[in-house]
C-alpha cells in the first residue's frame, strides 16, 4: 500500500510543476504579435538602424551584385553603399579564356565524303588546342604531338564554329607538343601563360577542351592539383619498351579523349599546363596528366622559331642492359658481378661523337659525366635534358670487362 501513497504524491508534484507552461506559451505568442505589428512603425520613424524594405528591393539572382545600405552613424542617414559580388570565379575564368581553346582536327587523306582513303576505318584524331600568341599577322596554337601525328592537314575549329586550315609550324615527339599557325584574323583571344613551378598540391584548377571530339566542344571540368613532378613512362614506338619519361602535373579534373592539347587553368585564369593524357582503368579514377607550362614554354618557342627541337647527339644505337640475357653478361660481355645495369652499344656511327671518341659495338656505358646510367631511358633523359650541343661529355664504360673512360664533344640533332 505504501507504493500507492507515494505514487499519488509524486503525481501531484508533477502536475504542479507543469502549471506554468500554458501561460508561458500564450505570453510568447502575444509578445511576438505585438513586436511584428510594431516593427513597420519603428522602421518609419528611423528608430531601427536599417530599412526593412531594402532586403526585398535589392534582392536579385545569385549572380548579380547586391547593394546593401547601412546607417553607420545611427542618425537615419544611409551614407555607404556596399557592393557584394557573388558571381562565381569559375564562371569568370571560363568567360575570360574559353574562346582561346579551340578544336584541332587531324585530317588524313580523307575523301570528299569524309571517309579515310588510306587508313583504318577508325576516325582520325580530334583534339584540342590553345591560342597562346597573336602577332600582327599570325595566331599561334599549342597542342599535343599525338593529336596531329600523321596528319596530311590540320583544321582548327574556333568557339564561334569558324573552321580554318592551319599550318603545322613544328612538332616534337618527346615533349608531345606541337605548334600550329593560322591568320590572326580568326583568333580574338589569347590565354595568359602562368607558372607551373609555383603551383601547390590541392590548388583548384579547370580543364577546358573538347572531350569526344567537337560534339562537346568547350567542355569545362573542375578539380585540383593532385601531384607535381610526376614521372610517367612513355612507349613512343608501341613496341612495349619505355623510350621516354614524361614529367607531368597530375590532376583529378576529368581529361577524356579529345581533351588532349587543351588547357589546364589556375584560378587566376592562367595557362599552367597542356592536357596530355589519362590512365584509364576500371580500377582507377581521376588520374589525368598535363604538361607543365614551364617545360612547354621553351619547346613552344623553339618550334615557333625553328620548326624543330634541337637536342644533343651522341651517335649510338642503345640497348638497355637489363634486356640482355644474363648468359651474355657473363660470357659475351665479361661484366664484373658488381655491374647491375647500363646501356649496351649496339652500333656506332663512325663520324658521330661516339665514333670519334672510339666507342665500339658491345661496349657497356655505365656513367655519363659521373652520373650512373642504368638503361636507355636514363641515357636519353641525361642527354636531352642535362646537356646541350657543344658540351663535352665524359663516358664511363666497360669493354671486355675492363672499365674505361673517354671524353667527346656532343653535336646536335633535330627532332
Amino acid at each position: 500500500m505504501g507504493y500507492y501513497d507515494d505514487h499519488i504524491h509524486n503525481k501531484k508534484e508533477q502536475n504542479k510543476g507543469r502549471s506554468w507552461l500554458l501561460p508561458a506559451i500564450l505570453g510568447s505568442i502575444i509578445g511576438s504579435i505585438i513586436i511584428l505589428m510594431a516593427l513597420p512603425v519603428l522602421s518609419q520613424t528611423n528608430i531601427l538602424p536599417y530599412d526593412l524594405g531594402s532586403q526585398n528591393e535589392n534582392s536579385g539572382s545569385p549572380n548579380e551584385d547586391v547593394e546593401i545600405q547601412q546607417d553607420l552613424d545611427g542618425d537615419g542617414t544611409f551614407e555607404q553603399n556596399l557592393q557584394v559580388d557573388v558571381q562565381s570565379r569559375t564562371t569568370e575564368i571560363v568567360e575570360e579564356v574559353s574562346d582561346s581553346v579551340v578544336g584541332v582536327v587531324n585530317i588524313q587523306n580523307q575523301s570528299i565524303f569524309g571517309g579515310p582513303t588510306n587508313q583504318n576505318s577508325e576516325d582520325a584524331p580530334t583534339g584540342s588546342g590553345v591560342v597562346y600568341k597573336i602577332t600582327d599577322d599570325n595566331a599561334y596554337i599549342v597542342t599535343n604531338h599525338h593529336v596531329i601525328e600523321g596528319a596530311d592537314s590540320v583544321e582548327i575549329v574556333f568557339a564561334d564554329d569558324t573552321q580554318v586550315e592551319a599550318d603545322i609550324v613544328g612538332s616534337d615527339v618527346y615533349s608531345d607538343l606541337a605548334v600550329l599557325r593560322v591568320d590572326d584574323e580568326y583568333a580574338d583571344q589569347v590565354i595568359p601563360l602562368g607558372q607551373s613551378e609555383t603551383i601547390n598540391v590541392g590548388e583548384p584548377v579547370l580543364a577546358i577542351g573538347n572531350p569526344l571530339g567537337l560534339q562537346f566542344a568547350g567542355s569545362v571540368t573542375q578539380g585540383i592539383i593532385s601531384g607535381k613532378d610526376r614521372l610517367i613512362p612513355i612507349d613512343l614506338t608501341n613496341n612495349g619498351v619505355v623510350d621516354w619519361q614524361a614529367e607531368v602535373i597530375q590532376t583529378d579534373a576529368a581529361i577524356n579523349p579529345g581533351n588532349s592539347g587543351g588547357a589546364l587553368v589556375n584560378m587566376q585564369g592562367e595557362l599552367i599546363g597542356i592536357n596530355s593524357m589519362k590512365i584509364a582503368s576500371h580500377q582507377l579514377e581521376g588520374l589525368g596528366f598535363s604538361i607543365p607550362i614551364d617545360m612547354a614554354r621553351p619547346i613552344m618557342e623553339e618550334l615557333e622559331q625553328h620548326g624543330v627541337v634541337t637536342r644533343s647527339y651522341l651517335g649510338i644505337s642503345p640497348y638497355s642492359l637489363g634486356d640482355v640475357a644474363q648468359f651474355h653478361w657473363d660470357n659475351t660481355l665479361n661484366l664484373p658481378e658488381e655491374v647491375e645495369g647500363g646501356v649496351l652499344v649496339s652500333s656506332v656511327e663512325s663520324t658521330s661523337p661516339a665514333g670519334q671518341a672510339g666507342l665500339e659495338q658491345y661496349d657497356v656505358i655505365v656513367e655519363l659525366d659521373g652520373e650512373p646510367v642504368m638503361n636507355v631511358l636514363e641515357l636519353r633523359q641525361y642527354l636531352y635534358t642535362d646537356t646541350s650541343p657543344g658540351d663535352e661529355l665524359t663516358i664511363t664504360f666497360y669493354r671486355n670487362g675492363e672499365l674505361q673512360e673517354v671524353t667527346t664533344t656532343l653535336t646536335s640533332q633535330d627532332f
